[in-house]
């Protein structure tokens, strides 16, 4: 503040105010989402509110309120703050433009707006049509599969028990090592099914300073699927695996004309990659 106070250039003076207030607006949200969080996670182990509001020094009433108020704590599934998603430019197959699957689209504009009723600020980009992307940064969700990055594809290959594997075809399944289970997607089916199978896990960033979300079907449909279930049960989610490293499969049947998602199912159990 003081430093702020003393730039005598006016306007470095007001965008230096703008970055430090939406910096703090920031912080304030984050604050609020885990005071909520741990008042949440002391009730639901059997502490009373009035026990609560007498260890840390405020009224009952007060407490009950926060708890009910304010950012939702599942809102750290997604990340903290700003929340940057990433989807995959391919090339078009007739004059190699690059373009972005309509499902993909779909995709990250329904978790966008899922990140701002959580009181997150969503940005938007897309991984080149070459794959390079940078993943060592804070509060990622990649929508991409191993075959477009070959960074996502490193980043997937550190999870020791989901993985993509071409079929003796040259088709993409996904593997769960724990029970031998080869998961292909409808698709890829003779007859072909409207259906697919997709990757969600949360995963450890290459430099090791934190983590990322990737979030991938085997086809198109399948990322779509995801993000329904992601908009649909995030409050499950977080119950289940809060922010914590893991990884699942998903199951998805769709509608064939639209690509729209009518059911969603979860494949496998949610993997602790700590605990694997």
């Amino acid at each position: 503040m003081d430093r702020i106070a003393a730039i005598r250039d006016p306007y470095e003076l007001l965008r230096e105010a703008t970055v430090r207030m939406a910096a703090a607006q920031e912080e304030v949200t984050e604050l609020a989402r885990l005071r909520r969080r741990v008042i949440q996670d002391l009730h639901d182990s059997g502490m009373s509110y009035a026990r609560i509001a007498q260890e840390v020094g405020l009224t009952r009433g007060r407490i009950h309120q926060i708890r009910h108020a304010g950012p939702a704590p599942e809102g750290a599934f997604l990340g903290s703050g700003r929340v940057v998603i990433a989807t995959p430019l391919k090339k078009e197959a007739i004059r190699s433009r690059p373009v972005v699957a309509i499902e993909d689209v779909a995709a990250a504009q329904r978790l966008g707006e899922l990140a701002r009723s959580l009181g997150l600020e969503p940005s938007f980009e897309h991984v080149p049509a070459d794959g390079a992307v940078d993943l060592n940064r804070p509060n990622l969700v990649v929508i991409c599969g191993p075959r477009i990055s070959e960074p996502v594809a490193r980043v997937l290959a550190q999870d020791p028990i989901l993985q993509f594997e071409r079929a003796s075809d040259g088709t993409w399944t996904l593997v769960d090592r724990t029970t031998g289970t080869v998961h292909r997607s409808g698709q890829d089916q003779d007859p072909p099914v409207a259906s697919d199978v997709a990757y969600l896990g949360r995963l450890p960033r290459p430099d090791g300073h934190g983590s990322l979300i990737v979030l991938t079907g085997i086809h198109p449909p399948g990322s779509l699927g995801v993000v329904h279930l992601i908009c649909t049960q995030i409050t499950e989610l977080f119950a289940q695996v809060n922010t914590a490293n893991f990884s699942v499969l998903v199951g998805t049947e769709y509608e064939p004309g639209t690509n729209e998602p009518h059911e969603v199912t979860l494949l496998t159990p949610f993997y602790r990659l700590e605990e694997a």
